[in-house]
């Protein structure tokens, strides 16, 4: 009797732990094949557009009338010379002397009076399509008399005493910066290139606050300049200026773009050096916006560049702001023009956009610069140069700013966040830039914008293509684990956009691979509310019946796409005993994967199938405590045994594990016998491939429980293929080679029964008497770098039960 108790404590394939509080290599190797296993899956496929194009074909958006337009035509007509801020509504109270009054100029009489800022309408004008803010344009003075405060300084300045100080050294780069201001000695001239991306980066500086990054509005020292001084800088200017008209007039040959190119270029480095760059850096600014507007009507891609990245450079605003962003976004959208990026500050300037513009004042013109930089971002090249420059460090802020603003830019604001969503899509496919998601918390932040705009489907479809790429990183999937409610989060977008298939997959895919190696993140997931509920409504939504209407084939695909992801979940999610003893009671979780594998063929759905049996086989490990799978075995059993008559592998495999399972149950092993599916379960000893060895041992170690069946197994020739399964795999894998002995003392009947020949028994006696020296293992140990090989599972899975094997054959 007492050999009988020993013999059925090690019947069963699954071995309790003897250390649980110790992790052993043994435990190790178990967690790659235990019966509980976290399934894996492939990530939905991020369809790329043939074009360039603001909204994909399969937006919300893409004929909603409100949205800024993709198309349009830009002329010098479309920009307003007099250039300037709109007005802040605020009356100023009147100085207490009497000011002089600058004579102005002819070019910079205002077109408009001042008025009062009135609420953001809708209009068109120009030929541009789009809804915006109107701006309104506020008189300004040339010049102000100096205040009593300030006279020693114009001293100064006209005793030629003041100098200009080098633009201190910056990039918006990095997260420590010096700014220093130190004046220093004139070095070598810098080249145009050079010098305009310096100037880009003084324009931009930034400097280290707690808050985080501020920019400078400063604008060098063309404010203070005495008339004197501006026209002697102004001599060296208006002939380029003329010359600029000129060669503009003669035509648009290949010549005369090239050389209005120069031009540009000089243009800028003499603005930059007499300080005139900014926004009032210069009286005659009017004159040379008159001229570089005028460049436009030319319609070269390279000469519009260089005429934006001055504009920006002058700190062009309102409707002109609008109109250059157009047109460095209308360059974007031809990808032949992505080398003219690489060239110049235009992308400096257009971060520096994003973190110094309001969605309230410029919020059009923050649209068409982000949806520039989402083209740019699909450029390998440009992708390092946007990283070199902190473009994550900026989207971080500039997701907060758009976070917070009014309900009356919160639509503009969503127009926005489809473009940026998508250009840190394309950031995350780079390797150098995961990291980054996670030092800038912008896994975090994502999930505040899929909170402020849940209900916004393109948003939450590009948030949820980044979770679904970067999620497959540990170190993004634990930034985003420890993001507060994000499990909640999910399950209600599931729940909201249920019929919008792109998000749903990646959703479940998100979700599927937050619970694949993490206990507390399937606990955290089922405890959130109505998250069973939620999941298996999903399953019934995406179940295809018979009774179904006729769908398409591209709609099959996609639901089949949502169910192997959905199911992934429930596997991975019932490995922690809470939830898949939950799960294992459900009555509808249990119907549905059943009705999947009633409804479905191997040929057809073959990874869904497979899953499906899997999470099956996680959930029959609960099957003592559940009266469900106890009513259900049989079905199950008999479902099983579809799939082993497949000529699937993968599918075979996990049926057998299903068995292995069930097999515990007298009802399961006589119908194994009885349809004879011992037979295909000795044909797998043959397999080459360890882990189908291991199930087809389980099942054969509980058939072996039943005496009548010890005699069939027998007669498949069971007895003599586990002793070469032992002889091929043993030493490899203690695990593995104490499941077949575990088998093998079952079918002997502890020693009662002689079920193996001579010749059999003396292979079987070498074998155990070689694995059992201890010498020989200690010395596999030390010369294999393989867990299975490891002492600790030899002594615990092995051992025992080998040594009461030997013990018998040798009687």
């Amino acid at each position: 009797m007492g050999a009988m108790e020993r013999k059925y404590e090690l019947c069963g394939p699954f071995l309790p732990r003897r250390h649980p509080s110790l992790k052993t290599s043994a435990e190790i190797v178990d967690e790659a094949r235990r019966t509980l296993r976290a399934q894996s899956t492939q990530r939905p496929c991020t369809p790329r557009d043939g074009q360039r194009q603001l909204f994909a074909r399969s937006s919300i958006r893409a004929d909603h009338n409100s949205r800024p337009s993709s198309t349009f035509s830009l002329h010098a007509q479309n920009f307003d010379v007099s250039d300037s801020r709109p007005s802040s509504g605020t009356r100023l109270s009147p100085l207490e002397h009497k000011s002089k009054v600058a004579v102005l100029n002819k070019d910079e009489i205002p077109k408009s009076s001042p008025k009062p800022p009135t609420e953001p309408v809708d209009t068109k004008r120009g030929g541009l399509a789009g809804s915006r803010a109107r701006l309104l344009r506020a008189t300004s003075l040339t010049t102000l008399p100096p205040l009593a405060g300030h006279a020693d300084a114009q001293e100064r300045l006209k005793l030629g005493m003041s100098r200009k100080l080098p633009p201190a050294q910056s990039q918006v780069c990095g997260d420590h910066k010096e700014v220093s201001s130190v004046p220093h000695k004139p070095g070598p001239r810098r080249t145009q290139s050079e010098s305009r991306l310096a100037q880009a980066n003084d324009d931009a500086r930034v400097r280290t606050t707690e808050g985080g990054l501020e920019w400078r509005t400063d604008l060098g020292d063309g404010q203070n300049a005495t008339s004197t001084g501006a026209e002697s800088k102004w001599d060296r200017i208006a002939p380029l200026l003329q010359e600029l008209k000129a060669t503009a007039a003669s035509g648009s040959s290949e010549a005369s773009l090239e050389r209005l190119c120069d031009l540009c270029a000089n243009l800028h480095d003499a603005l930059a050096e007499a300080g005139m760059l900014g926004h009032h850096g210069c009286k005659k600014r009017s004159t040379i916006l008159r001229t570089l507007f005028q460049l436009i009507d030319l319609n070269s891609s390279r000469l519009d560049l260089h005429v934006a990245e001055l504009c920006l450079a002058l700190r062009v605003s309102g409707n002109n702001l609008l109109n250059i962003c157009k047109l460095v976004f209308q360059t974007s959208r031809n990808e032949s023009n992505d080398s003219l990026f690489q060239n110049n500050s235009v992308i400096d300037f257009l971060l520096g956009l994003l973190l110094r513009e309001e969605v309230s004042t410029s919020g059009e013109a923050l649209f068409y610069c982000v949806g520039t930089l989402k083209f740019l971002s699909g450029n390998a090249a440009i992708v390092r140069l946007l990283l070199d420059k902190n473009c994550m460090r900026v989207a971080q802020k500039f997701i907060r700013k758009l976070c917070t603003v009014d309900d009356a830019y919160f639509t503009m604001a969503g127009h926005i966040f489809v473009q940026l969503t998508a250009a840190l899509r394309n950031l995350a496919d780079q390797p150098e830039a995961r990291p980054l998601f996670v030092s800038y918390a912008l896994m975090s932040q994502l999930c505040l914008v899929l909170q402020r705009h849940r209900q916004d489907q393109d948003v939450c479809t590009n948030v949820s293509r980044i979770y679904s790429k970067l999620s497959s990183y540990a170190e993004c999937r634990l930034s985003l684990a420890e993001t507060p409610d994000c499990y909640q989060l999910f399950l209600e977008l599931l729940s909201k956009h249920h019929h919008k298939q792109d998000l749903v997959v990646r959703l479940l895919f998100t979700l599927g691979n937050l619970t694949a190696k993490s206990d507390e993140a399937r606990q955290q997931l089922f405890r959130c509310e109505d998250c069973v509920d939620t999941l298996l409504r999903l399953y019934d939504d995406y179940q295809l019946r018979e009774d179904s209407p006729a769908p398409t084939a591209a709609s099959v695909r996609e639901g089949e796409d949502v169910l192997v992801k959905l199911v992934r979940v429930l596997a991975n999610m019932c490995i922690h005993p809470d939830v898949g003893a939950a799960l294992a009671s459900n009555t509808t979780c249990i119907q549905l994967l059943m009705e999947t594998l009633e409804l479905r063929s191997v040929q057809e759905s073959e990874e869904l199938i497979v899953n499906v049996a899997a999470t099956i086989n996680n959930l029959t490990f609960y099957h003592k405590d559940s009266s469900v799978l106890k009513r259900s075995q049989l079905a199950i059993a008999d479902l099983m045994w579809k799939l082993m008559l497949s000529s699937n592998m993968d599918a075979m495999l996990e049926a057998t594990r299903v068995y292995g399972n069930l097999s515990q149950s007298k009802d399961v092993r006589d119908f194994i016998m009885q349809n004879e599916v011992h037979r295909f379960v000795v044909t797998l000893l043959d397999s080459k491939n360890p882990d189908v060895c291991f199930s087809a041992c389980g099942v054969l170690t509980n058939l072996a429980l039943d005496p009548p069946y010890r005699g069939s197994l027998s007669l498949e020739g069971a007895s003599a293929k586990l002793t070469d399964c032992l002889r091929d795999f043993g030493a490899g894998d203690w695990q593995l080679a104490g499941q077949v002995c575990q088998a093998l003392w079952n079918m002997t009947s502890g020693g009662s029964e002689k079920l193996l020949d001579t010749q059999e028994g003396r292979s079987l006696l070498e074998i155990l008497t070689s694995y059992l020296d201890e010498d020989k293992v200690l010395k596999w140990a030390g010369n294999k770098d393989v867990s299975g090989y490891h002492r600790e599972s030899w002594e615990l899975d092995f051992r025992p039960v080998a040594q009461k094997l030997l013990t018998e054959i040798v009687r």
